[in-house]
């Protein structure tokens, strides 16, 4: 067999990935929005300082003691906006000032950054040379394609504010897409959200789905405890309303609501008798309520969703608006229904018929092991190792060593 031309073993040697333990030798930044709560983004993020322990996490905004012990053990540097008074618990309404503070974190050190983005944190300015990774969880949903779902059913006031809501996201747009050029590779956590990187970014991006935490669930058993769940924060664009009107029409069932946000309130006065809020729960009594669960409610649309996926791993069947992230994380009638309208008969008709529908615990579970967390470790790993690899600087690197060995 003859030999590959010269040039294409050079590349072949210049594209060879580095070893995560190279990786780690090189100075990381971790970037995340912001750090106030515990959910799907964060398990991500915990994912990445388990990856990169020697990084330096970057935030907008910082509750500690909010996250995993992983993720708090990490050196933390935060943005001007966490010194302003209400900042930790209002920090939606520093919005305005999110994209300045994102550009004003320093990362004239790092030559790997490796962001996790919902917002503005695909925004950082990057060190000349070095390789920005984004895992991006959505393309800024109240800019680009949700401005309306995250005021519905809000207050008065704030619908009345919907023309200057509507301003401030076109001008949002205009940053999120003058910033692209900083992010040398996208990573998607789903199909749908790839659709939308190359719709509204017109960039590639490769699909890796977030993990399921398994080892949570270790040793716990389904045992249904006479009720339905909702498990999600409370916030307009979720559309927990329509689950909650949904049981209305099913006097014989119960749904309990856990989570919190601004719609509690409203969501309380909209409920029938047979529903019932919890708030906010610690993260170690989550898994208790999706164990007592004999379904999940799923009602609104995500660009991922790793709920469906944490019920499924206990054996809940789901109930979910077939539409967005959920299309890849439930089977329909294998792990759960979909229903196909957003409105409270069609979910409560949903709920009937998958109750009615006996599904196998055993394929929820194993539709959620396609899920697991080393399985997302060793793809993020690979990818962000062969990123470095493509880059200029690597190679130069690899060039300069070759030639002093």
């Amino acid at each position: 067999m003859n030999a590959p031309p010269a040039d294409k073993a050079a590349e072949k040697t210049a594209l060879r990935r580095p070893e995560l333990a190279d990786l780690r030798k090189l100075r990381v930044a971790l970037v995340h929005d912001w750090l106030v709560t515990l959910r799907g983004g964060e398990r991500v993020l915990d994912v990445f300082c388990e990856l990169f322990p020697d990084a330096t996490l970057h935030t907008l905004v910082r509750v500690p003691g909010c996250a995993t012990p992983r993720i708090e053990a990490m050196r933390h540097q935060t943005s001007f906006c966490d010194d302003i008074p209400g900042a930790r618990t209002r920090h939606r309404w520093l919005l305005p000032f999110y994209p300045t503070a994102i550009e004003s974190l320093d990362l004239s050190d790092y030559d790997i950054v490796l962001s996790s983005s919902h917002c503005v944190a695909k925004g950082v300015i990057p060190a000349p040379g070095a390789v920005h990774v984004c895992y991006c969880h959505t393309p800024v949903r109240y800019a680009w394609d949700r401005t309306d779902d995250y005021v519905r059913g809000t207050t008065p006031a704030l619908a009345a504010a919907m023309p200057a809501m509507k301003a401030a996201a076109a001008w949002l747009r205009t940053f999120d897409h003058g910033t692209l050029c900083r992010v040398d590779r996208f990573i998607a956590n789903s199909r749908n959200t790839a659709s939308k990187i190359a719709r509204f970014y017109q960039r590639s991006a490769e699909v890796i789905a977030p993990p399921v935490e398994f080892a949570r669930f270790d040793g716990i058993e389904h045992r249904s405890g006479g009720y339905d769940l909702v498990l999600s924060g409370l916030v307009p664009y979720k559309r927990v309303d329509l689950a909650v009107q949904a049981y209305e029409h099913l006097p014989d069932r119960r749904l309990v609501v856990v989570g919190d946000g601004p719609e509690l309130e409203r969501l309380r006065r909209l409920a029938p008798p047979n529903v019932e809020f919890t708030g906010r729960v610690p993260e170690e009594a989550l898994v208790g309520y999706y164990a007592g669960a004999e379904l999940l409610v799923f009602p609104g649309e995500e660009d991922f969703g790793i709920v469906p996926l944490e019920a499924q791993a206990v054996g809940v069947p789901v109930a979910a608006f077939g539409v967005g992230g959920a299309l890849e994380t439930v089977i329909d009638r294998e792990t759960g229904l979909f229903f196909h309208e957003a409105n409270p008969r069609a979910v409560a008709a949903a709920i009937s018929e998958l109750a009615a529908l006996g599904l196998s615990e055993d394929d929820c579970r194993a539709n959620a092991l396609r899920f697991a967390r080393p399985v997302f470790r060793d793809k993020i790993a690979a990818a962000v190792a062969d990123a470095v690899a493509r880059s200029p600087a690597w190679q130069r690197r690899k060039r300069l060593g070759e030639r002093a060995a």
